[in-house]
């Protein structure tokens, strides 16, 4: 398999910001159950531990990382079924879910980058847990990392965007 770039790197008053897009395959209530019930998490991102409530701090624990993959995440906001939003400290991630009819949800998430973050390595892994959830919603076998790292890299590398610069001084 040999996936394709879908993300966006758009430079905003804080920084940047790495958005992707999915076309989830059921509700909005089952693709809400996909993004925060641990047991659904599981069959694609991380297994979580703790209070589920904003401000509550959990323990989650990466299902495909290889080492020491446990770490706390803070529930910064959380409105069922449309949208969560949590910080790792590191970094700031948002999902936000529309319905698009009975059967099928629009999924936009965001990486909040900080000035470390390196687009060209966060994207492929987004690309890559993003295509994994769509999997497991669909029923279908996870998808090969080695698919989206390191091939996936150079065409992150190319979205990073350019400072605009300042307008001219106007007479």
């Amino acid at each position: 398999m040999t996936p394709t770039p879908t993300g966006q790197v758009i430079r905003t008053a804080t920084g940047r910001d790495l958005v992707l897009e999915r076309v989830l395959p059921g509700s909005i209530d089952d693709a809400w159950a996909s993004i925060t019930e641990s047991d659904r998490l599981a069959r694609w991102f991380c297994t979580w531990t703790g209070e589920p409530r904003v401000g509550a701090t959990l323990e989650l624990t990466m299902v495909a990382e290889e080492g020491d993959a446990t770490f706390q995440a803070e529930i910064l906001a959380c409105e069922p079924p449309t949208h969560l939003a949590v910080s790792t400290g590191a970094w700031l991630l948002e999902s936000t879910l529309t319905p698009i009819d009975s059967n099928h949800t629009h999924l936009r998430f965001v990486h909040h980058l900080d000035e470390e973050a390196k687009s060209e390595e966060v994207g492929p892994g987004w690309e890559y847990y993003l295509d994994a959830l769509t999997a497991a919603m669909n029923g279908n076998p996870t998808p090969d990392f080695n698919d989206y790292w390191p091939s996936l890299a150079s065409a992150y590398a190319d979205r990073i965007p350019t400072p605009t610069p300042p307008a001219a001084p106007q007479p």
